[in-house]
């Protein structure tokens, strides 16, 4: 059984990325590329603010810490909404915490709503794979 660690802890991020680096690979980035830039607040350890970035633009997907220059969208949210969206796979959990105004956007929205929609409707197995691997490390 794998070690779990609390989601985007140092731990976690080095098993993601390790795990990500196997399947590189194999993952399509989809059609619609972005460049997103994440603020993730109120993470229950650290500083509490988390900055992150999603970067799909070479064709592959890159998941990391720090910021893009020039992204096409920033995210603000929560932890426990990120942790919902990304780890449970509760993309409605996102849009009602946008809707409550949890999550701030800032940049192209249609964008991420093409990316957030590829994803509902031609999901990759693969990728679907490498999801479920990094909920089992998830604490």
């Amino acid at each position: 059984m794998a070690d779990k660690h609390p989601f985007l802890s140092d731990d976690w991020l080095a098993e993601a990325r390790r795990m990500g680096k196997e399947y590189a690979d194999q993952l399509d980035a989809g059609e619609y590329l972005i460049r997103m830039n994440q603020v993730i607040t109120e993470v229950p350890f650290g500083d509490g603010t988390l900055h992150t970035h999603i970067d799909s633009s070479s064709g592959t997907m890159e998941i990391e810490t720090g910021h893009l220059e020039e992204p096409d969208v920033t995210v603000t949210l929560d932890y426990e909404t990120a942790r919902a969206v990304f780890i449970e796979g509760k993309p409605d959990a996102g849009m009602q915490a946008f809707m409550a105004g949890k999550v701030v956007v800032q940049g192209d929205m249609t964008k991420l709503l093409l990316a957030m929609q590829q994803e509902k409707i031609t999901p990759d197995p693969r990728a679907a794979e490498l999801h479920k691997r990094i909920q089992d490390i998830t604490a």
